[in-house]
């Protein structure tokens, strides 16, 4: 039977349109929510433990915006628990102080754990150090975060991954300048003096050697969002912690740098919505 020109046109236009209705319900269907974990574990630094929210001031999980249990944070934990994974069982593998050099091990203990969730936030410390000379490199951050995505993608449960952008180390810095009690804060304890010394001066190299340290971090930032990209079940945050606002209520009142609980509360609320379980 022969079909008319016009006639060839409206079955192509329906098949088009089969095609693209067949194309947006594979799409929803790839995009669909993965089962939810019974293990999950947090890798990184201090940010993820908690530090200075407590008064064990390096280590206090139960706060922590990724495993905690403390009911006014609502961390990923909670709202997983709360969606049907009752039974979740949360380790916090984070370690204070960590450079991104440690990931890798983080990432071993968590795959030895069956961990099928897992949570990073890492890269702060690589900034914060004493010098600006002696911040780690762009290269060998990337490489560092590689490998500690690697170790994860290569377990034998494949964990969903979430990696979590770095805050905005300068935003912290301003937040608390003009007060003296943070400032001898940072002094006496050392705290991010690549960031921190001399937080009092306007001089340009001083200006200078700060925005060398958020530069820093804002490629850190890049880095954790490429290698995600390229590793498979990795979600990022799309820039959510590095982009927020930090407010004065959202720092530790210990050390003026580190998030409250309020803060570690903002983190589990800006970064959940962004999770493979909420988007």
């Amino acid at each position: 039977m022969r079909v008319s020109k016009a006639g060839r046109r409206a079955l192509a236009a329906v098949l088009a349109g089969v095609i693209a209705v067949g194309s947006l319900f594979a799409s929803s269907a790839a995009s669909a929510a993965p089962a939810l974990p019974a293990r999950m574990a947090a890798l990184g630094d201090s940010i993820s433990q908690a530090a200075m929210t407590c008064s064990a001031l390096l280590s206090c999980p139960a706060n922590s915006w990724s495993t905690g249990t403390t009911t006014s944070v609502v961390s990923h934990a909670a709202r997983l628990r709360a969606a049907g994974a009752t039974s979740l069982v949360a380790y916090n593998d984070a370690v204070s102080s960590s450079l991104s050099s440690a990931l890798a091990t983080q990432a071993s203990r968590a795959v030895s754990q069956g961990a099928q969730y897992v949570t990073i936030e890492i890269g702060a410390n690589d900034a914060c150090t004493k010098t600006v000379a002696g911040m780690t490199s762009v290269a060998t951050f990337t490489a560092n975060v590689q490998a500690g995505l690697s170790t994860l993608a290569a377990g034998a449960n494949q964990p969903e991954i979430f990696v979590a952008s770095i805050p905005n180390l300068l935003r912290m810095y301003e937040l608390n300048k003009g007060s003296f009690t943070a400032r001898l804060t940072w002094a006496s304890l050392g705290i991010c003096q690549s960031l921190l010394a001399n937080p009092s001066s306007t001089n340009a190299a001083d200006v200078n050697r700060r925005n060398a340290v958020q530069q820093r971090v804002n490629e850190f930032n890049a880095a954790l969002a490429a290698v995600c990209a390229a590793t498979a079940k990795c979600r990022f945050d799309n820039y959510a912690v590095a982009n927020y606002a930090f407010t004065k209520a959202d720092i530790s009142t210990r050390d003026y740098f580190h998030p409250s609980i309020t803060g570690q509360a903002r983190l589990a609320a800006i970064t959940w919505p962004t999770t493979q379980w909420a988007s």
